[in-house]
């Protein structure tokens, strides 16, 4: 009997699941905190609570987690000498130390000029030991790496630092983006390494003998030895997984997948069975990649998000905060802090006022870190000190320091992670009306009536009015994705505007109303969707799907994965030779540049030598019974019927081997 362990660390929850191949059922799972100083702690937490005795089963285990997008966002990494060879790079990302070297290529991919090796070779010896790992990237190294393999080769003569090379992840042209590929790949090498590592640390103490794979972006698996190499590619790894376990536990080849987390609420789009990926490339942080991945639409909005109650008005803010019923649990004096609270008259904030800096009587905040900044004022560094004993709201922290609340510069300190939010959220409106209960439900309660009673409503009424506001929120962000998938374009404007809230609020206007149906399943992921998606579903006149194992769909999409691995081969013909029946041509591929005397010449060696490294690619990554498929498509000028002819431009082969882990193919039968 095989059994796997899908294991996914998002931003609220770490996910456990752990799976049996040969009945492709769910047998235990899991949720924990995730720990984010330590991601081996909630790993372990979560694993742990599954409470299951036949963890020495387990002969796989697969990752899933957002560590390498929330690293990139926030600009964490290792240090890295970035060398660009025959063009000068346009700084969107920044890098510690940088060199331009001459050399790079042309679009037919011969030298445009000569590579400066000397100049290579001076600066990897000068700053060999100043940096974690180089990054490479020559021009059009798409159409011939020579430059970028020579310069790596110079690297691991003078070094053992990490080095890789943009053509090595990306077959596409944009220089700049695959220069900012390469680079981020560069500085996640030691972070993905420190988070396998955590894990393999947790498999030991558990007595778990197994593989380990990572989730990709685009929802398929690698195996750790080539994560290590390329671990860009998992930004965006947990959003996709996602979708693969939303294809798992339903059996839907097409759908609307919208997952609710605690930080984030990611929609994707299953066509045909596979996640929808982004043909440009993802977008991290505003920065346009080349890396392949689920094309995912993330919000700010989850089970974490921020309610704010000032004077008759509620909103609902994407800042993250921890849910009064978590923290009571963990702090229990947090109840009768909130009693008193609850008791105060509570004043109005001016609208002009940052939404951050409106002040909640039943907020509370949270110590993270110690910061010597110059830049904190000495009110700050006053309310640092007083949280070393535990969590304060404002107005404690005003009656014990006799500083006023306003003086206190919580968003920059929030800001600089020196503090977080202890705050209502949706997961406390779902403990206040007992639809959901796992933390301190009173400590909702009494949150919930206070907000209730300034906004001049009953407690069941301001938790219609909040969960509706949620309804609301995600069904834009619903709309604004398929609008997008279908048009395009970014969706704006005043038309725009009213025929969405039209069709989300069903409201009708003077003369018209607006109702939009959905020709796809809505298919939900996460803890909170039976709070919130059959009313969505409802709106938008289309089919639910609430899966069983829902609340761990992106673990279970860890682990029922496949392994994928690509590779893109172009076929140009001569210049001039295009009207010939099979005209000599050149071949370019991320592992060489070749003439050939004719176009079906190149295009059997493509196939050929393409499909024998796409298929060891996928065995080295951990595949078994590898299936490989060959993709053709030529892209030709036409002259018209009077003419009967047309020119081929070029031809495009893209061979994709697809497998699965070897463990998941082991006998047994289910219990």
């Amino acid at each position: 009997m095989s059994l796997g362990l899908g294991i996914d660390t998002g931003g609220t929850y770490t996910d456990a699941a752990l799976y049996e191949f040969s009945c492709q059922k769910v047998i235990a799972k899991a949720k924990s905190l995730t720990t984010r100083d330590d991601l081996s702690i909630g790993i372990s937490k979560a694993i742990a609570h599954m409470g299951s005795d036949r963890l020495p089963e387990i002969e796989l285990v697969s990752v899933s987690s957002t560590l390498a997008t929330n690293s990139i966002v926030e600009g964490k990494g290792c240090r890295v000498a970035l060398i660009v060879v025959g063009r000068d790079y346009d700084r969107s990302l920044p890098v510690d130390i940088i060199s331009r070297i001459s050399g790079g290529h042309n679009l037919s991919g011969n030298e445009a000029e000569p590579l400066d090796v000397e100049a290579a070779t001076r600066f990897i010896e000068e700053y060999s030991d100043k940096v974690d790992a180089f990054a490479i990237s020559s021009y059009l190294s798409v159409r011939n790496p020579e430059h970028e393999d020579r310069v790596k080769s110079i690297v691991k003569e003078v070094c053992s630092k990490p080095v890789v090379c943009g053509h090595e992840l990306s077959s596409s042209l944009g220089f700049n983006e695959r220069t900012l590929t390469s680079v981020m790949n560069a500085r996640l090498i030691p972070i993905i390494a420190d988070l396998m590592e955590s894990v393999k640390k947790v498999l030991e103490d558990l007595g778990i003998e197994s593989p380990m794979m990572i989730v990709k972006g685009d929802g398929s698996m690698m195996g750790e030895n080539v994560a290590i190499l390329r671990p860009v590619e998992t930004i965006l790894s947990g959003p996709a997984s996602s979708l693969t376990g939303a294809k798992m536990l339903t059996g839907e080849d097409d759908g609307i997948v919208v997952d609710m987390g605690g930080t984030t609420t990611d929609i994707g789009i299953l066509r045909g069975g596979h996640p929808r990926l982004d043909p440009e490339g993802a977008l991290i942080g505003g920065r346009r990649t080349r890396v392949l991945a689920a094309d995912i639409s993330t919000s700010g909005i989850g089970g974490d998000s921020r309610f704010v109650a000032n004077g008759r008005k509620l909103m609902l803010t994407p800042l993250r905060v921890i849910p009064l019923c978590i923290g009571a649990s963990q702090r229990p004096d947090i109840i009768d802090r909130l009693k008193i609270a609850a008791k105060r008259a509570s004043r109005f904030t001016p609208e002009s006022f940052d939404i951050d800096n409106v002040i909640q009587d039943v907020e509370f905040f949270v110590l993270l870190k110690d910061n010597n900044d110059p830049g904190l004022s000495d009110n700050d560094r006053a309310f640092l000190k007083l949280l070393h004993e535990g969590p304060h709201s404002l107005m404690e922290a005003n009656e014990k320091l006799g500083i006023h609340q306003f003086s206190f510069n919580v968003k920059r300190m929030e800001e600089m992670g020196l503090i977080t939010r202890m705050g209502l959220t949706p997961t406390d409106l779902l403990h206040a009306e007992g639809s959901y209960v796992e933390y301190s439900a009173e400590a909702s309660r009494i949150a919930v009536d206070q907000q209730a009673r300034r906004l001049g409503v009953e407690s069941d009424e301001f938790i219609r009015i909040a969960k509706n506001m949620v309804v609301e929120k995600l069904s834009k962000e619903l709309l604004l994705k398929l609008m997008q998938e279908e048009t395009g374009t970014e969706t704006d404007g005043i038309v725009a505007n009213d025929l969405l809230d039209k069709a989300i609020n069903g409201t009708v206007g003077k003369d018209f109303g607006c109702r939009i149906s959905l020709n796809k399943p809505l298919i939900g992921i996460g803890a909170p969707i039976g709070a919130y998606f059959p009313t969505i579903a409802e709106r938008f006149d289309t089919r639910l799907i609430l899966p069983e194992h829902a609340e761990v769909g992106n673990a279970v999409g860890a682990i029922t994965g496949s392994v994928v691995e690509k590779m893109d081969i172009l076929i140009k013909p001569k210049t001039g030779m295009g009207t010939a029946m099979d005209p000599p041509c050149t071949l370019f591929s991320t592992l060489e540049k070749r003439e050939f005397g004719s176009v079906s010449e190149a295009a059997a060696y493509a196939v050929e030598t393409g499909s024998a490294h796409v298929d060891h690619m996928a065995r080295v990554a951990g595949a078994d019974s590898v299936e490989v498929k060959v993709e053709n498509h030529d892209r030709k000028f036409g002259f018209g019927q009077e003419y009967d002819g047309e020119v081929l431009l070029e031809k495009q082969i893209r061979i994709t081997a697809v497998g699965k882990p070897r463990q998941f193919y082991a006998g047994g039968s289910c219990r």
